[in-house]
């Protein structure tokens, strides 16, 4: 591995400061002033002790990582300042009126036909008090959604967002008025984006999507499937704007001044325009600026005729997009982009030189630069999703001719398409033809058996991966195929393996090296993952869970890394209990009955084998009699402290809050039962550490829920959350106005696929959906779980 690593521990302690002081910005301004009084310190006594030529060297590093350091701190500390009236608003749940820029193009929201949109937040009003604010909001909001850079004013119910994000809160919006519109560039270069959307939509499904795509970084119009294959084999970065495009781009312009022997000075203008210019088409988003600020650093090294080398580059332009934004630290973009900028960088170079001896060059280039990339985005990428492509690498390998006219073609026809529309078509048709080619690759190496296979999640998971990649690594750069190795084992190698150093390999040699490695790669991808992981196919990230019981409740929140508090255990049976196994939890912080029929609470005894439970909160009707008894009983020896639940009983657990909103006595309001009991379900409100409300209704009827209703209006409920149990498995009966009310992103139905009850009803699942929420069944999905990514609810399924 060679390059020039002298800025790499600045830019890694920068990142670090970074990541940590973004999760607890309160620390940031006492760092930075200590720092900086260290760093006081420091510099005297290097000028006072580096007499030798050794230490001037070694301190002058040791100044440079502390600086970043406090130039860290001290970018957290100013701007976590700036957005601490946004953040105290959103912890109160207060409705605001928000005026600002728009700093995102618009997603879709993953429920819903919903947009959702970055904005960048300059005042907002609450309380009858208007005051200025730097921090950004996403919003949720119906379409259409404003264009970039519009100056816009919406009211929206703030809501805390996760820790660490760099938006400051989240916010449900029911429209935006435009202000102002954008910029005359940014309007131009909206134009641009329209345009390309216009001329490839009479295209192939793939490349309506695809061109676009590789072109400015539109995946909206993607088909879902193909989304997911270019996932599974690592090709995502062909529509994820970043350095490769640059690259292009760059590689490009410089061929064309070559040819036309333009001066240095005429190049770096030309080539500093057209990279602001692509920066503003695609979209500041952060691979796109690690990307320019690296190639910003290049082209000043060409200005000044001294050529920057890529690893100082790297560090460089990580290290200042750092300090001017610290919350890039907790970005996947950015990690992502960083990464495979590294391995290009560092490892690219020397892995072609060891293989040229067996492949060639031109074939040890191509097969090194993708090993190359996804041995260092591989750990990261474990973090999103714990499994391992291991078509990745043939992939791209397969896909990569095709990039650089996709990118070319597509750039061009977004040029022409406001002028030239028909040729625009005809351009973009032809990129559709590369891109076609990139889609064939996708499906075909998503297809084939082991494309993904699991590996262990989180942190020990990535930290896992990455030991095996750098002894790898280690094993392949330090010496030459079996040196080193028992005289025996150097035999079994090929006899062209042993004497190909530094001579031209075969061609069979070089077909025999592109089957054998895949070969090996996906057999030890295959094996070693699986003996690792436990195999419950549940997303480590879980936050919400409606497990699959049959015909029955029971709703898992997560609170800790293997806790979670439980609403209601389902029916006899030992399901609740191992959808509790699958998902790690070992501790219930608080497990609510929310009425005694034995669809919920049948299957009490499994979930209490085996785990500690700290408290129960129970309905306060005692009926069925005989099964409120046992159920008391079964707590009563289990050891577990029980509750009856009252109206208004709150708490919290961890991050983890929560709040009873009905429990009813009365036994009112019979229902299909005729006990009472669906009308006296324990009704909980829960708010996650990320920010997701859940709202789970029990099996209440209609008169339980109108006056659910009227309990919630008397306490001026805000209204809109994320995610609502449906009362009673998806019955008939169903309070229109509650519906409306509650507005759930997601409507989760814990209903069994064998039930005579025809639940959940057409008229239920109807009244939900119309309300604009996705309505998610076990019966369907399985054990329904939600995750949390980026801000935005996701949904697995798992059977």
């Amino acid at each position: 591995m060679t390059g020039d690593l002298r800025l790499a521990p600045a830019a890694l302690a920068a990142w670090a400061a970074a990541w940590w002081l973004c999760g607890e910005p309160a620390a940031a301004g006492g760092l930075a002033v200590a720092g900086a009084w260290a760093l006081a310190v420091a510099g005297v006594v290097t000028l006072t002790l580096a007499r030798g030529r050794w230490r001037v060297p070694v301190l002058a590093h040791g100044l440079l990582v502390a600086a970043c350091v406090v130039a860290v701190a001290l970018g957290v500390h100013v701007q976590a300042s700036a957005r601490a009236p946004l953040e105290a608003l959103a912890e109160a749940g207060a409705t605001a009126r928000l005026t600002g820029r728009v700093v995102s193009e618009p997603r879709p929201a993953a429920f819903g036909g919903d947009l959702r949109w970055v904005l960048s937040v300059e005042s907002v009003t609450a309380r009858g008090t208007t005051v200025r604010t730097t921090g950004s909001v996403e919003v949720t909001a119906p379409p259409p959604a404003p264009a970039y850079g519009a100056t816009v004013a919406t009211s929206a119910r703030l809501r805390p967002d996760e820790p660490g994000r760099d938006t400051a809160a989240r916010a449900r919006a029911e429209e935006a008025v435009v202000v102002a519109p954008p910029g005359a560039v940014l309007a131009g270069t909206q134009t641009l984006r329209s345009a390309l959307l216009e001329v490839t939509a009479h295209l192939s499904p793939q490349a309506r999507g695809l061109v676009p795509g590789a072109a400015v970084g539109d995946t909206t119009r993607v088909p879902p499937e193909l989304t997911e294959a270019m996932r599974v084999t690592g090709l995502t970065h062909v529509t994820a704007v970043s350095g490769g495009h640059f690259a292009v781009v760059v590689a490009t312009l410089t061929a064309a001044c070559a040819a036309l022997r333009a001066p240095r000075a005429v190049r770096v203008v030309l080539l500093v325009g057209a990279a602001v210019g692509f920066v503003l088409l695609v979209r500041p988003e952060p691979s796109v600026l690690r990307a320019a600020w690296t190639c910003a650093v290049a082209l000043l090294g060409l200005a000044l005729g001294r050529p920057s080398a890529g690893p100082a580059a790297l560090a460089t332009a990580s290290t200042v997009l750092l300090v001017v934004d610290p919350w890039l630290a907790r970005s996947f973009g950015f990690a992502l982009s960083c990464a495979a900028t590294a391995g290009l960088v560092l490892v690219a170079g020397p892995l072609a030189r060891r293989l040229a001896p067996w492949l060639g060059r031109p074939l040890a280039f191509a097969l090194a630069v993708p090993l190359a990339a996804q041995a260092a985005v591989g750990p990261v990428l474990v973090l999103l999703d714990p499994t391992v492509p291991t078509t990745a690498v043939l992939a791209n390998l397969l896909a990569a001719p095709a990039l650089v006219p996709a990118t070319v073609l597509g750039l061009l026809a977004t040029v022409l398409a406001p002028g030239a529309p028909g040729l625009a078509h005809a351009v973009a048709w032809l990129a559709g033809l590369a891109t076609g080619w990139i889609a064939v690759v996708a499906r075909w190496c998503a297809g084939l058996p082991g494309a993904s296979v699991p590996w262990p999640g989180g942190t020990g998971g990535a930290l896992l991966l990455a030991a095996v990649t750098a002894a790898a690594l280690v094993g392949v750069l330090r010496r030459p195929v079996g040196q080193g190795w028992p005289r025996a084992w150097r035999e079994l190698l090929p006899r062209t393996w042993r004497r190909a150093r530094g001579r031209r390999a075969s061609p069979l040699t070089a077909v025999g090296f592109l089957l054998g490695v895949p070969l090996v790669v996906l057999v030890v991808a295959l094996v070693l993952p699986r003996a690792l992981t436990t195999g419950s196919g549940v997303p480590a990230d879980w936050e919400v869970v409606a497990c699959d019981v049959g015909q029955g409740d029971a709703l898992v929140v997560r609170t800790g890394a293997a806790s979670a508090v439980v609403v209601d255990v389902g029916p006899p049976g030992d399901a609740a209990g191992r959808c509790l196994d699958r998902l790690g939890v070992a501790r219930v912080d608080l497990l609510v009955l929310s009425h005694f029929h034995a669809d919920h609470v049948g299957g009490l005894e499994p979930v209490l084998a085996g785990r500690a439970v700290r408290s129960a909160l129970v309905s306060p009707l005692e009926e069925p009699a005989s099964a409120a008894a046992r159920v008391r009983g079964v707590l009563a020896d289990a050891g577990v402290p029980v509750e009856t639940a009252t109206p208004g009983r709150s708490g919290s657990l961890g991050a983890t809050s929560w709040r009873v909103l009905a429990a009813r006595d009365d036994g009112s309001g019979a229902g299909e039962e005729g006990d009472g009991a669906n009308d006296a379900s324990v009704v909980l409100a829960l708010r996650t550490p990320a920010g997701v409300d859940v709202v789970a209704l029990g099996d209440l009827e209609r008169a339980g829920q109108d006056a659910l209703l009227a309990d919630l209006r008397a306490s001026g409920w805000p209204g809109g959350v994320d995610v609502v149990k449906m009362a009673h498995h998806g019955s008939a009966a169903q309070s229109q106005r509650l519906a409306a009310l509650l507005r759930p992103r997601v409507t989760l139905v814990s209903v069994g696929d064998d039930n005579t009850y025809g639940h959940p009803t057409d008229a239920a699942l109807d009244l939900y959906g119309s309300a604009g929420s996705a309505i998610v069944r076990t019966d369907e999905c399985g054990t329904a779980v939600l995750v949390v990514r980026d801000g935005e609810l996701g949904l697995s399924c798992t059977r």
